[in-house]
């Protein structure tokens, strides 16, 4: 996450999302080359996780825009967690839940490169696989 940097900045919000699995280590999604990761949000010892949504930023015409600014999980038991992220637009739909049994297993991302002197965005969208 990129730290908001003012009235004339050019903020990216979310610049990836990294899986941190039980007994198969991370997965990281492509990264925007701003901002730092946050402490990690995990799911109660034995659930995993099972829906998501993001919280994005519509484009803004002249103004900064910065796509995806936050995202949250389901856990198998219904803990929601919520990575630290900007406040800058609205939380979409949760996600399809994995079937039962099964949890999400991977991911993949959208992510604008940098626009070398234009608007950058960072990450756009997230898609999550689940296995069973």
């Amino acid at each position: 996450v990129e730290p908001h940097k003012g009235f004339f900045g050019d903020d990216t919000g979310l610049n990836g999302v990294r899986l941190l699995c039980d007994k198969a280590g991370q997965v990281t999604s492509s990264e925007g080359p701003r901002g730092a990761w946050s402490r990690p949000e995990t799911c109660p010892l034995g659930q995993h996780l099972v829906s998501f949504r993001l919280r994005v930023e519509a484009p803004r015409g002249l103004w900064d825009d910065t796509a995806a600014n936050a995202m949250a999980a389901i856990c198998s038991g219904g803990s929601v967690l919520e990575g630290r992220g900007g406040p800058q637009g609205t939380w979409g739909n949760w996600s399809l839940p994995c079937p039962p049994g099964a949890g999400v297993c991977g991911l993949r991302t959208r992510l604008e490169p940098p626009q070398r002197g234009g608007d950058d965005t960072g990450l756009n969208d997230v898609d999550l696989y689940c296995c069973s």
